[in-house]
């Protein structure tokens, strides 16, 4: 018998980390990559605005790296907490707002790669989250966003479904827009997770909403935000060696700011 829950994806850590942890490698890799390329210095610390579960920030613990973030979600941030105690790193994420923290200690550099960044509602809490990060940065240190726009001109992606697995464990997603208001600038998605085990069938219904960016909006709102300057351009390919133009076409883009 299937097990049906309305709910927040968000608290249910364990299902959303397998669901978008299974592939960390292509996005790890890329960031160290952006760090030795385009910060002008040596990137040792690093930070996770809205960080879920952590799935990187452990990775990069792992790898020497002194590490922290914040969500809030507090489900999330106990997951990611204690899977870093764990592994003998301190508790150091924090349940606060993306558009309103402060760190007592610079980063060099700052990462926000799948879209979260689109949960801010309005232009006001989107400027004031880039504000935070750039407070929250050392000179000549990195801010690697990534987003999807809202393409102008040819179709958009409006679903999108995957599966992971992890031991007995999968977990299928499936993720759709039931709505798009460009005028008040937000997308409402609907989402179905389903969580097989040997033994059980859960479904969770949820949906969010996001706010939308087309290319000129997402160049406007970069240009209140005088501290950090865009220094290279890719796509949800994660390939270092390949930077993009973006057209009216153009949906996915990794923005790669520094610190002025």
């Amino acid at each position: 018998m299937t097990e049906v829950i309305t709910g927040d994806l968000y608290d249910f850590p364990q299902y959303y980390d397998l669901l978008f942890g299974s592939d960390w490698k292509a996005e790890y890799r890329f960031l160290e990559h952006c760090y030795a390329r385009y910060a002008t210095r040596t990137v040792t610390r690093v930070f996770e605005p809205a960080c879920g579960t952590g799935r990187l920030l452990i990775k990069f613990a792992h790898k020497g790296y002194e590490v922290a973030g914040n969500d809030l979600n507090p489900h999330a941030v106990d997951f990611c907490n204690d899977r870093l105690e764990r592994a003998g790193f301190p508790r150091s994420v924090a349940v606060e707002d993306m558009a309103d923290f402060q760190v007592r200690r610079k980063f060099d550099a700052a990462f926000n790669m799948i879209n979260t960044f689109r949960h801010l509602p309005t232009e006001k809490l989107a400027e004031a989250h880039l504000h935070c990060v750039a407070d929250a940065l050392t000179k000549g240190g990195l801010y690697v966003l990534g987003i999807h726009l809202t393409p102008t001109v040819g179709e958009r992606m409006e679903s999108e479904s995957w599966v992971a697995r992890r031991g007995n464990l999968q977990v299928n997603s499936h993720m759709w827009s039931k709505e798009l208001d460009l005028k008040k600038r937000n997308e409402h998605l609907g989402l179905t997770i389903d969580v097989y085990t040997p033994t059980s069938h859960k479904q969770i219904h949820d949906t969010m909403d996001y706010r939308t960016y087309t290319a000129r909006q997402m160049n406007a709102l970069l240009r209140k935000v005088p501290e950090f300057e865009i220094v290279a351009l890719h796509d949800f390919c994660y390939d270092i060696r390949r930077q993009i133009e973006i057209t009216a076409e153009t949906e996915d883009v990794v923005y790669v700011l520094r610190r002025r």
